[in-house]
C-alpha cells in the first residue's frame, strides 16, 4: 500500500485547479493553522486581562472586606461571594480569548462553517494508520515544530526576564515599588510571548498552506477527468453536435419545396430563396449547401418543381450568408432579375 501511495503522489505533479480548490472548500478542507488560532486566543486573553485589571482591584478589596468580617459571615456565603468576584475577573479573559480564537479561525477559512469535518472516519481508527501518522514524516515534522516552538518561546521569555541576578534585589524593595516592578515584568513577558507566538503562527500558516496545496495536487488524468466533468465528454459533445446538424439540415430541406428559386454554381453550391409576391420584405435565404448537400437541394427542388437557375457568382456570394436571413441590398438587382425571369416562365419547372 505504501508503494501505491508513493506512486500516486509522484503522479500528482500539477497544481490544484480553482475548481478542485473550491470543491475541497465545499467539503470543509481548508488550510487551517492551529498556531494562528492559538495566537488569536492569546491576544484575546491579554486584552481580557487589560479589561479585568480594574475588576481585579475590586476583587482584592472584596477579599479584604470578607477577611475582615470572617467571624460575622457564614463560610458558605463568603465562598459564594469570593467565587462571584473571581468570575468577574475570569469571564472577560475567557470570553475574549475564545472570541480571538474564533475570529482567527474564521479569517483563515474565509468565514466557512462546515460540519463535514466532524463526521467520524473509520480509517482514522486503524491502529496502523495512526502509528504511521505518528512515526511518519508528518509526525517527525510535528515533533521538530514543537521543539522549535518551545525554544523560541523560551528564548523570548528569557530575554523578557532580563538579568536573573536582579531577583534578590526585588525582595528588599518596598511593596509599592515591588508591585510596579512585577506589573512591568508581567507586561514584558506577555509582549515577548505574543511576539514569539506571532512568529510561530506566521511560519506555521505558511507551512500548513503549502501542505494543503500539495495535498490537493492533481495528476494529468485528474485534469482530463475534471475537464470532462466541467465541459462534458468530447465524444458526447460531438454526437450532440452531429444530431443538431442533422436536425437543422432536415428543417432546411423541408423549406426547399416552398422556395421561389434555387440558385446553383451549378454543381458545387446551391442556395434556395423564398419570396412572397407583393411582400414588403426582401427575398430570404432558406437553404444552402455545398457538394453533396447542394446535390440534395437540387434533387428536392426538382422533385418539388422549384425552378433552378445557374448563376455561379451569385450562388457563391449568397452561400456566405447565414440561414434564414434576408439578402443584402447589393444583391437585390441580381435576385430580382432571376425571380422575374422565373415568374415569366410560369414560376415552376426547370430554368436555364
Amino acid at each position: 500500500m505504501a508503494g501505491e501511495d508513493d506512486a500516486d503522489a509522484e503522479d500528482k505533479t500539477e497544481a490544484a485547479s480553482p475548481r478542485r480548490l473550491e470543491k475541497a472548500r465545499e467539503e470543509g478542507q481548508v488550510a487551517l493553522s492551529k498556531e494562528l488560532s492559538g495566537l488569536g486566543a492569546l491576544g484575546g486573553g491579554l486584552l481580557g486581562l487589560i479589561v479585568a485589571v480594574p475588576l481585579g482591584g475590586q476583587m482584592v478589596q472584596g477579599f479584604r472586606g470578607a477577611m475582615g468580617r470572617a467571624h460575622e459571615i457564614p463560610p458558605i456565603e463568603a465562598a459564594v461571594a469570593m467565587a462571584r468576584l473571581g468570575l468577574m475577573v475570569a469571564l472577560p479573559v475567557a470570553a475574549l480569548a475564545a472570541t480571538g480564537a474564533v475570529v482567527a479561525t474564521l479569517l483563515q477559512t474565509r468565514f466557512l462553517i462546515s460540519g463535514k469535518g466532524l463526521v467520524p472516519q473509520l480509517s482514522r481508527l486503524n491502529p496502523a494508520s495512526a502509528l504511521k501518522r505518528i512515526l511518519g514524516m508528518d509526525g517527525v515534522i510535528e515533533f521538530l515544530r514543537t521543539l522549535l516552538k518551545l525554544g523560541l518561546v523560551g528564548a523570548a521569555l528569557w530575554y523578557a526576564i532580563g538579568d536573573p541576578a536582579a531577583l534578590p534585589r526585588l525582595l528588599v524593595m518596598p511593596a509599592g515599588v515591588l508591585l510596579g516592578q512585577m506589573g512591568q515584568a508581567a507586561w514584558d513577558l506577555a509582549a515577548a510571548a505574543l511576539l514569539a507566538f506571532a512568529l510561530i503562527a506566521a511560519a506555521d500558516w505558511l507551512l500548513v498552506h503549502q501542505r494543503h496545496l500539495r495535498k490537493l495536487r492533481m495528476s494529468r488524468q485528474d485534469q482530463k477527468d475534471e475537464m470532462k466533468e466541467s465541459e462534458g465528454d468530447p465524444h458526447v459533445k460531438a454526437r450532440q453536435r452531429q444530431i443538431r446538424q442533422q436536425r437543422a439540415r432536415t428543417r432546411m430541406m423541408a423549406a426547399v419545396p416552398k422556395a421561389a428559386v434555387v440558385v446553383t454554381n451549378p454543381t458545387h453550391f446551391a442556395v434556395a430563396l423564398s419570396y412572397e409576391q407583393g411582400g414588403e420584405s426582401a427575398p430570404r435565404l432558406v437553404a444552402k449547401g455545398a457538394d453533396e448537400v447542394a446535390a440534395r437541394i437540387r434533387e428536392v427542388a426538382t422533385d418539388s418543381g422549384v425552378p433552378i437557375v445557374s448563376n455561379p457568382p451569385l450562388a457563391r456570394a449568397l452561400f456566405k450568408l447565414e440561414l434564414d436571413t434576408e439578402i443584402p441590398p447589393e444583391h437585390y438587382q441580381a435576385v430580382a432579375e432571376i425571380i422575374a425571369y422565373v415568374w415569366r416562365l410560369g414560376g415552376r419547372g426547370q430554368a436555364g
